[in-house]
């Protein structure tokens, strides 16, 4: 049986389209993996470490025949094979990321992996792109759609812009915010 996955993607190291798409193509490129449908991409303000550049956004739907743990697994190996480093900063600047959203319908909560994303509901870089690819989609806790998830962010979020991904090769500008406090991961997070 084939399962829908969605993943978010970002990038805010080197060029961020083109290491979004990289991503995208390798996951595509997985046995027992299809690639459905891609969002827009976004150029979004960085939410709680705000002393780096701004990231690219995005988030696509796959069919998978991948257990999630082994796709987690897939997910982690492309992002290395991108150019991801381990960091100390926890939300730092990441060459990609990759996060998977939903798992069907289902809640996934082991040490390695929950699912639904724990702050999906709370990050517009997030729920923009899925309102592109499923805005009548329900979080199967929160019960509520993606759209009107969307519609309830406070209006003090950090910014989230469409932009035109046809401009590959011309440069997206480089926004950076004053420092905050480091904040390091803890042993056991996955990366989000």
């Amino acid at each position: 049986m084939t399962n829908t996955a969605y993943i978010s993607f970002g990038s805010n190291m080197g060029d961020r389209i083109t290491n979004c798409a990289t991503g995208i193509r390798l996951l595509d490129g997985t046995a027992d993996v299809n690639v459905e449908r891609i969002s827009e991409y976004y150029l979004t303000e960085p939410m709680d470490f705000a002393d780096q550049d701004w990231f690219v956004n995005g988030a696509i739907k796959i069919g998978t025949l991948l257990d999630p743990l082994k796709l987690l697994s897939v997910l982690k190996s492309i992002e290395m094979k991108v150019g991801r480093k381990k960091s100390r900063v926890r939300f730092g600047p990441r060459v990609l990321d990759f996060d998977i959203i939903f798992y069907n319908n289902e809640f996934i909560d082991t040490p390695q992996l929950i699912v639904p994303h724990p702050r999906m509901h709370c990050r517009e870089f997030v729920l923009r792109p899925m309102c592109d690819l499923a805005p009548g989609l329900i979080h199967p806790i929160l019960h509520k759609n993606i759209k009107d998830l969307m519609q309830g962010l406070k209006d003090n979020r950090p910014q989230c812009i469409k932009i035109n991904t046809r401009l590959q090769g011309e440069p997206i500008p480089v926004l950076k915010y004053p420092n905050t406090a480091d904040q390091e991961e803890t042993a056991n997070e996955v990366f989000y």
